[in-house]
């Protein structure tokens, strides 16, 4: 604790020479938030072009086994992405380790606008999200790092919306360019080849979706060049026993915390990846023809989420992270089991339990960056938190292969299968109470 102390008193008095302390920490949360914004519009850029681009790719066949094997290998690259991206911030710094997440998932998401068979679609969408799963462990681990402890529940609930507000990005693109397609139809038969204009306009216009999803990678010129290094973990480095690896998260106590964290992070995961993402499917196989519905949806789900995610750091804070975890575990059980066994239709009522259920459930995301990155050592901080919140990435992408096989075993019936699968919030119940608490204590050093 005490030491702990000592490097946030050096962090401020070394800012204030040069001052540069407030602009640094801003730089470095918009670094941050940015960052997760546009992950969440790559994470939710599949959910949207998922159907009519596999639709295109198979010639109208059944697109449920593909779309589950797709989010499945977004998930198992995530969690790659998030054990060996961590893994480099904690060795070279947070911020250089961004600079290529960034990059990483903004020209491989944007790569998807050229496939041609779903196997293709399944390749990109792996290489965006290794970098996708490392971003979050590094924005997080850097902003806990300069953000003094009093900000830090405000600053996980920023984090955790900002996902969603890319979310809502994605969603709200998809509806715009679908009421413009009349008006850029002619535009882009003008500039561009028949051919080439009339495939990226096709089936709702996907593939100028998946181009429109580079452009993230303009924020890497923003990180290298504004956005200062955790002094924390330079000061860090600098000591002889600075270099990491895995297996420095299974020592000194820390291995309970790890397997502890990596099952928190799984139940959230399990139930976003493996249900609640397959409600705009869903809404689009019960909305009789109802244009842009699939976009509605996730506008809805997005807005919820950035509420509740924002909320819940707090409260972890006003009450305790055990706590709170056992809330939205209950709460996310609870909605998921009115939203998917009840008779919903397509209309206000779905778009409200939509907005519920996307918000609790997506909760999680405002409590997971402030609790897991205090359950380890600033060494390995990035790299705990990367392996920890993705490690469940590898559960929730078998979940979401298994949740298109019984997809298809329940003749269609999507609500059924999501209704199973969240039954996990079940288990966060009981994990939680065997997790350390740490409200009140300040980043181990």
């Amino acid at each position: 604790m005490k030491t702990d102390t000592l490097t946030e008193r050096g962090t401020v008095a070394g800012h204030a020479k040069s001052g540069l302390e407030g602009s640094a920490k801003w730089m470095a949360l918009a670094a941050a938030v940015l960052g997760w914004m546009f992950d969440g519009l790559e994470m939710g850029i599949f959910p949207l072009v998922g159907r009519p681009a596999l639709t295109e790719m198979l010639g109208g066949g059944d697109i449920g086994p593909w779309f589950g094997r797709i989010i499945a290998v977004f998930l198992v690259g995530a969690a790659f992405g998030g054990f060996g991206l961590g893994w480099l911030g904690d060795r070279i710094g947070r911020t250089r380790a961004m600079v290529w997440s960034v990059l990483a998932y903004s020209i491989f998401s944007g790569l998807g606008a050229i496939v041609t068979a779903p196997w293709q679609l399944a390749v990109f969408r792996f290489l965006a999200a290794l970098g996708m799963g490392g971003q979050w462990a590094l924005g997080v681990a850097l902003v806990m790092e300069i953000f003094p402890s009093k900000s830090r529940p405000l600053m996980a609930g920023v984090i955790g919306a900002s996902a969603n507000i890319g979310f809502l990005l994605i969603a709200g693109l998809a509806i715009g360019l679908s009421s413009i397609l009349a008006w850029l139809s002619p535009v882009m038969h003008s500039i561009l080849p028949d051919a080439l204009a009339t495939v990226l306009l096709r089936n709702g216009s996907w593939r100028m979706l998946m181009i429109l999803s580079a452009f993230p990678a303009l924020l890497t010129f923003l990180i290298r060049v504004f956005v200062p290094e955790s002094e924390m973990w330079e000061a860090n480095s600098k000591k002889e026993n600075s270099k990491v690896g895995l297996g420095d998260l299974f020592k000194n106590g820390l291995g309970k915390h790890t397997l502890l964290g990596a099952a928190l992070g799984a139940v959230a995961l399990m139930g976003t990846w493996a249900s609640v993402q397959w409600i705009p499917a869903w809404a689009g196989k019960i909305s009789a023809g109802i244009p842009n519905v699939a976009a509605k949806v996730q506008i809805a789900s997005a807005l919820g989420a950035i509420v509740f995610s924002l909320g819940f750091g707090l409260i972890a804070e006003r009450l305790n992270r055990r706590i709170a975890y056992f809330a939205l575990s209950l709460l996310s059980l609870v909605s998921c089991a009115v939203l998917f066994r009840l008779d919903m239709h397509y209309g206000m009522g779905f778009l409200f339990w939509t907005f519920f259920v996307g918000g609790i459930t997506a909760g999680f995301y405002g409590l997971l960056p402030l609790y897991l990155p205090e359950l380890f050592p600033t060494r390995v901080r990035a790299m705990g938190s990367g392996v920890t919140f993705n490690a469940g990435r590898f559960i929730a992408a078998a979940g979401a292969i298994y949740g298109g096989v019984m997809v298809k075993s329940f003749g269609g019936d999507i609500a059924r299968m999501c209704s199973v699968v969240s039954l996990v919030y079940a288990l966060g119940l009981f994990i939680i109470w065997f997790a350390p608490e740490t409200k009140g204590k300040p980043l181990p050093e």
